[in-house]
């Protein structure tokens, strides 16, 4: 008969051992290698590098090898982007020869012939460093280990890709020196695959959804996508060379994998840039949207152009000083993966001896504004490639218009740079769509290369969702009037004539005092300081930005907030522009360049106490803060603009789940009709943003749901006033769902109760306390559902702390909430804690929890002692089965766990009364297994043969026993040769030597 078994870890392995031999990879079982295991290199392959530096002197390949494998005291992040600069650029050696010093340049993956590099996955590899690990899976090139693969078995619900985050980091702690060479790292269990880097919080690993570059059919890739996707011969070494960054500035180092978009777009825009060299000079559009990570997508397509273009210069234009610092810190952290430092011109005049003092590479930065009035051109040069960014602005016209006032010509802002540039190659970057009626950045730049829009962004993990309440309601606005004089500023505004914008900004000073009169300025910051204080405070790291409408309106709002909360003085701060005009009292609050530089650290800073930050344009584009979850605008804002400002809350943070637009001024209509350039699946999945039509909806619709769930238990009391009610109930309702005959209800709510909370983080200003008390409620029993039934080792105190904390956010009470009254040094095997538990009036929490503690107690033992294992774990099945069959009464089975208890803490005592070791004991207990073993051996024999047995595993301890056979039938043969000296075991008992051999053998596996 054949034996089947489950799809565990070990066969997950071996299906992606297959995987990478069908793309071509040698493989080896890492055991069968004979090897230094403190060296993670593989020498076999290694020897290729001789083979790809073929034309170089052998002692200046061997100078090579030996600095990577002395990289001095350093970070490890110092160590790896030093080697990562090695294996994009190769490294370069002195060397001696016949009496002189000769320097060259070493190569360690040959990028021009793909079939000269050996591509190898070696599973189980073992490397000592401070510690001994054995990583699931390496992949190497020429005999380096590139990347560290970390699977989970797909068949158990504990084992997932988040353990196997952990359990990458815990290498990078206790294994550096295979970290030296990592360029990037896996977690895997089948359903989800990820790629990230050294410095990469698990939320910013992310998933390979496509081999050809579409987007349309990713929303999930399974692992064979993934993989195939990223470990493709080409495209690995691709991904190697041009897509893996360091990021660094003076406070730390940041390695960035480019995304699956960002390489498929780049790629695109490189051959599009190529053709239009050769043609028109428009390499088109790159619209990538908001919080994809632009930027680097912007420094990867520098890096690879330039390679493919044997240097070329780079003019990068943005509209606006703050965005120009913005790009340029971005570009500059950068420069060692550039391999050159980007500069900032100043004026024209230092642009163009910029580009004249430089015939090939330079990447130089520069606004729009310093075209003005400029007529010369700066460069005949064909090899420039202009980078627009935000490349649909109104001012990028072609045309020339006259002022019919002075009969001035004033050439179109895309005219001047063609003529400044006049044989540059022209390629925008945007985060938001050209509108259908911009025909001019068409003219400019050309049609699009690449889309990614905002639904796979959302759908790939890289920003979360927006959504949008109004309040103007609520302040009285009169809204009308706000929208006549808005739509008349921008009509006017977009028009563009001189003497039309100087009527548009006297219909802004009528709008400017309509916006700032006191009582409505008194109005919008009661408001936004309740709606903070009630709903966004405690949402993630409380971090809020409100948009005002004009510096003046900013500083009104700044002094009325801090009138009405005097002690928030170091949680909210100004940032805008300054002016030589600014009344003296507003300069200690707007500060100097330096000043605003800080702010920006603190704010940045999630522990900061910096929390909420007043703008008015400033901040709004190219600036990030993940944690951001909260805007309130108080600012009129179109098309992208608009797009561009929201987007500061659609940053990836860990427990996000989407960002909140809190309007004051009337964006609803102008946010459709922004939507309505994006893609048609943005229209359908964002194009309505509004709280009242969506969160809302769907959390009273989760709540309806919840509410079913309990039906026939009464929580009344937990809108009471007593703390201790309240806990009383949330106990009640976890022992009401703890029934076992309530077991599909409760998977049903504790999916449902989830669904839940996200909906609520989003409206929970339009809920109403009862709806919200209701809520906390239902998340109160999910958390301690979640801990009490789940397989993660979470301990009592925790869940009061998490309780506690969630009754307090939730309802704003000041008392404590216990929901068992324990101390943090609470144990199961504490008679006054079981007596505790004991008198629990909720006795399916009870059985529930001493279920949960003893099954923890048993997983203990599985990893130590198999005996007590098999045991504990056949009497704790057993009691269960019994009260699931109704064979035992809910008091019956929790005196049976009690007792369950008892036994656990008595077998703890007795190795303790024999003198022996926990680890010794375990051994004990396989040798004394058989039932009359005691009329064959007294207990000091017993005792003295496990002290020797334990001693001689010890002293012949060996890291391949666990994998090696013939190593662990050299382990066992030493083991029966011991245990024959005993005349162990008696006659006919072979089985007691077969318990004993596995007992030895789990400690081989565990001590590995």
């Amino acid at each position: 008969m054949v034996k089947i078994s489950i799809y565990d870890e070990n066969s997950y392995e071996k299906s992606i051992i297959e995987l990478f031999q069908n793309l071509g990879y040698n493989h080896y079982y890492g055991p069968d290698i004979e090897r230094d295991y403190k060296n993670p290199l593989f020498k076999l392959d290694l020897e290729n590098l001789y083979v790809i530096n073929k034309s170089l002197d052998k002692a200046a390949i061997d100078k090579a090898i030996e600095v990577i494998q002395d990289f001095g005291i350093a970070s490890l992040e110092d160590i790896n982007d030093r080697f990562m600069s090695y294996l994009q650029n190769g490294i370069s050696v002195n060397y001696w020869k016949d009496g002189k010093e000769l320097s060259t340049l070493v190569k360690f993956i040959d990028y021009e012939n793909l079939d000269s590099n050996i591509f190898t996955v070696i599973n189980q590899w073992t490397v000592v460093d401070k510690e001994t690990k054995i990583p699931d899976v390496v992949i190497f090139v020429n005999g380096i280990p590139l990347v560290v693969c970390e699977l989970k078995s797909p068949s158990r619900e504990d084992a997932d890709t988040s353990q196997a985050y952990t359990q990458l980091k815990k290498y990078m702690q206790v294994i550096p020196v295979l970290f030296n060479y990592n360029a990037f790292c896996v977690m895997s269990d089948l359903s989800i695959s990820k790629a990230g880097t050294i410095t990469s919080s698990e939320d910013r690993f992310m998933e390979w959804k496509t081999t050809d570059g579409s987007y349309e059919t990713t929303q999930w890739a399974d692992f064979t996508t993934f993989f195939e996707g990223i470990f493709e011969k080409n495209r690995f070494i691709e991904i190697l060379k041009n897509f893996i960054l360091f990021s660094n500035d003076s406070t730390k180092k940041i390695k960035i994998l480019g995304a699956y978009h960002q390489y498929f777009a780049v790629k695109k825009a490189v051959k599009s840039t190529i053709q239009a060299i050769n043609s028109d000079h428009k390499a088109g559009v790159f619209w990538h949207t908001q919080g994809s990570g632009k930027s680097l997508s912007m420094v990867f397509y520098v890096n690879m152009l330039q390679q493919e273009l044997e240097s070329p210069t780079f003019v990068i234009i943005t509209d606006r000083n703050d965005l120009d610092d913005q790009l340029f810190s971005q570009f500059s952290k950068c420069s060692d993966f550039l391999r050159q430092t980007p500069k900032q011109a100043t004026s024209m005049k230092n642009l163009k001896e910029l580009l004249d003092n430089r015939k090939a590479n330079g990447i130089f930065f520069t606004t729009m504004h310093k075209f003005d009035d400029y007529d010369e051109a700066l460069t005949t040069r064909n090899d420039v490639i202009v980078i627009s960014d935000e490349a649909h602005r109104s001012q990028y016209g072609l045309e020339e218009k006259v002022d019919p006032r002075t009969g001035k010509i004033k050439i179109g802002a895309a005219r001047r740079i063609r003529n400044a540039l006049p044989n540059a190659t022209y390629i925008g970057f945007t985060g938001t769509p050209i509108s259908r009626s911009d025909k001019s950045t068409r003219e400019v730049f050309g049609d699009y290369i690449d889309v990614y829009d905002m639904t796979q962004s959302v759908e790939d993990g890289a920003t979360v969702p927006i959504s949008y309440e109004s309040r103007i309601a609520e302040i009285q606005l009169d809204e009308t009037i706000l929208k006549k004089i808005d739509d008349k500023y921008w009509k006017l505004r977009q028009e563009a004539e001189v003497y039309n914008i100087q009527r548009s900004k006297k219909e802004l000073s009528k709008m400017e005092s309509l916006l700032g009169a006191p009582e409505v300025i008194d109005d919008i910051c009661n408001d936004i300081v309740k709606h903070y204080e009630d709903n966004r405070a405690y949402e993630l790291t409380g971090k809020a930005m409100i948009v005002a409408y004009s510096r003046s309106i900013a500083i009104k709002m700044y002094e009325k907030i801090l009138e009405l909360r005097p002690n928030w003085d170091e949680k909210v701060k100004v940032v805008m522009s300054s002016s030589n005009k600014d009344p003296e009292e507003w300069h200690e609050i707007i500060g100097e360049k330096s000043y605003k530089k800080e702010l920006e650290n603190k704010f940045k800073d999630d522990e900061d106490p910096m929390k909420i930050v007043i703008v008015v344009d400033m901040w709004l584009t190219g600036f990030d803060v993940p944690s951001l979850a909260t805007m309130y605008v108080y600012k009129p804002m179109k098309g992208h603009n608009l797009m561009q400002a929201i987007a500061r809350v659609n940053r990836v943070f860990k427990g996000k789940e989407g960002g909140l637009i809190v309007d004051y001024i009337g964006i609803a209509s102008e946010l459709k009709k922004a939507m309505s350039e994006y893609t048609e699946r943005d229209n359908k999945n964002y194009g309505d943003m509004d709280v009242d039509k969506i969160a809302y909806p769907r959390f009273q619709e989760k709540l309806e749901i919840c509410r079913d769930s309990f039906h026939g238990f009464d929580y009344s009391k937990f809108f009471g006033d007593s703390n201790l009610e309240r806990s009383q109930v949330i106990s009640g309702g976890v022992n009401f769902m703890e029934d076992v005959n309530r077991e599909e209800t409760k998977k049903s709510f504790l999916k449902e109760s989830l669904l839940l909370k996200k909906w609520l983080s989003l409206c929970r200003s339009r809920a109403n306390e009862k709806e919200r008390l209701e809520a906390a409620f239902f998340e109160a029993v999910r958390t301690v559902l979640v801990k009490i039934s789940g397989t993660g080792i979470l301990s009592l105190s925790e869940i009061n702390k998490q309780i506690t904390e969630l009754l307090n956010q939730s309802i704003k009470s000041t008392g404590v909430i216990n929901v068992i009254n324990v101390s943090n040094e609470v144990s199961l095997f504490d008679p006054e804690f079981l007596d505790r538990v004991r008198a629990m009036e909720s006795s399916n929490f009870a059985i529930s929890l001493l279920e949960k503690l003893l099954n923890d107690e048993v997983k203990g033992y599985t990893h130590t002692n198999i005996v007590k294992s098999e045991e504990f774990s056949d009497l704790l099945k057993q009691t269960m089965n019994s009260y699931i069959n109704g064979h035992i009464t809910n008091d019956e089975v929790i005196e049976e766990l009690i007792n369950i208890a008892k036994l656990m803490c008595d077998a703890h005592k007795e190795g303790e009364e024999l003198g022996l070791t926990e680890e010794e004991f375990a051994f004990y207990n396989a040798i004394a297994l058989p039932e009359n073993i005691h009329d064959f051996y007294d207990d000091e024999t017993l005792v003295k043969l496990t002290h020797e047995l334990t001693d001689s595993l010890r002293r012949n301890r060996t890291i391949d026993w666990q994998k090696k056979e013939s190593a662990r039938a050299k382990m066992r043969m030493a083991v029966k040769k011991l245990l024959k000296k005993y005349k162990y075991p008696p006659k006919d008992m072979d089985f007691a030597l077969e318990k004993v051999i596995a007992q030895c053998e789990l400690w081989v596996d565990e001590s590995a």
